[in-house]
Order: C-alpha cells, then structure tokens, then sequence
C-alpha cells in the first residue's frame, strides 16, 4: 500500500476545499443568470412569490321578496262580478264596487257599461238605465252612497238569453267594461261563461246600493219574472 507523503495530503485537502467553496459560488452564479432580478431576501420580509391571503367576508342572506298586494287602481275602486244566475232564459248577475283607496270614496246613480266580444269588438247593446223591460225588479233608485275605505256597493245586471255560438262564442260577451257612473274611468271585467246577451241585446241595471255586511249572508239578485 503506498501511502502519499505528508504534504502531498495537506495539499490535497486544501484543494478539495477549494472545489468545494468553487462549486457553491457556481451554483449561486448560475442562479443568478437564470433569475438575474432575484433579490436578497430582507430578514422579516414576505417572500414575493407568497401572496397574503385576505379574511373572505361571507355573503349576506337575500331575503325573498315577499308577495305584493293586489294593484288598487288611480280611481281607488275595485269592480268583482259575482256568479249569474239563470231561469227560463232570464240572466241575472252583480257587480261589486269595492273602496281600495285610503280616503271616502262617494258613488251615486247607475252605472256606465259596455260589452265586447271575444275579438274586443264593441257589441251593440242597449243599457237600460232600470231593468223593465228586460224584468221587474227592485231598484232603489238613485242616491249618493259614501264608501269607506274597505266598504262596497253593487249593482244588478239583467238580460234575456240570446243565441250564442258555442264554438266561436259569437254574441257572448266575455269582456264587459264598467265604471261607477258616466265618464269615470271604466274597468274591465270577465263574467264566468260570458253574458250570453247577443250583440244587439238589452242590459237592464239597479243603481248602485251599499252591499249588505258579512253577518246578512251571501247576496243575489233575485229578478221577478211576470
């Protein structure tokens, strides 16, 4: 075994250290060429490729809206017909006028109505301001009725049945348009099965009377029949 000479081993050793402390400056050179804007770090400072993260702040709860009321029109009255009634060819049915508004609302004499077909055409009717000679019926006649809010009153219409076609619903009026007296604002209405009135009929009407309370029990016209 050969054994190398005392200063062939320390001179070695130095030159291992060297290689050593060589290879760890190339490793930061060629760092440096490949990232030629990397920085010394500062100590305490947040590294650059680390982002801080923010408290994420929780939606807040979307309340559902909640369902609106019906629509109380400019005039502050409502108009609802009521169900018709039928007897050997005689027609009868209300018309509720209800008080939507905040203030009184007054109503005085018969009401003013037109009927359109199904197609919105104008049907020729006559409106009879009474209901001879359609039918005898009571009609208190006209008077000035003040309605407070949520009060109502109503009329009664009466006709003679006209033939209506059943597939076309030609002569039925399905729309029929009504304000509380001449020149107010009409609102239009949709009788269930139409006013099967024809398109030159005659419309008898009541003038309006204050609606009986709840306690009196369910209203319907009752016309006389001669």
């Amino acid at each position: 075994m050969t054994v190398a000479p005392r200063p062939l081993r320390r001179t070695a050793a130095l030159s291992l250290a060297a290689v050593l402390l060589t290879g760890c400056g190339l490793s930061e050179e060629l760092d440096r060429e490949a990232n030629p804007e990397r920085r010394t770090p500062t100590p305490g400072a947040t590294p650059p490729d680390i982002r801080t993260e923010r408290p994420v702040t929780p939606p807040s709860p979307v309340t559902p809206p909640s369902p609106s009321a019906p629509r109380c029109p400019e005039s502050g009255l409502t108009t609802s017909p009521g169900m018709v009634t039928a007897a050997m060819g005689l027609r009868a049915m209300s018309v509720t006028l209800t008080n939507c508004g905040d203030g009184v609302r007054e109503v005085e004499g018969y009401p003013d109505i037109r009927v359109r077909g199904l197609d919105r055409q104008l049907f020729d009717v006559t409106v009879l301001k009474g209901t001879e000679p359609v039918t005898t019926m009571d009609d208190p006649g006209p008077r000035r009725i003040a309605l407070k809010p949520g009060e109502s009153a109503y009329t009664s219409l009466v006709w003679r049945y006209s033939a209506v076609d059943a597939a076309t619903r030609r002569g039925s009026g399905v729309y029929v348009e009504i304000g509380p007296a001449k020149g107010a604002p009409r609102s239009t209405i949709e009788p269930e099965g139409g006013l099967d009135i024809g398109e030159t009929g005659m419309l008898g009407t009541t003038a309006w009377q204050r609606s009986p309370s709840d306690d009196d029990g369910p209203r319907r016209p009752r016309p006389r029949t001669p």
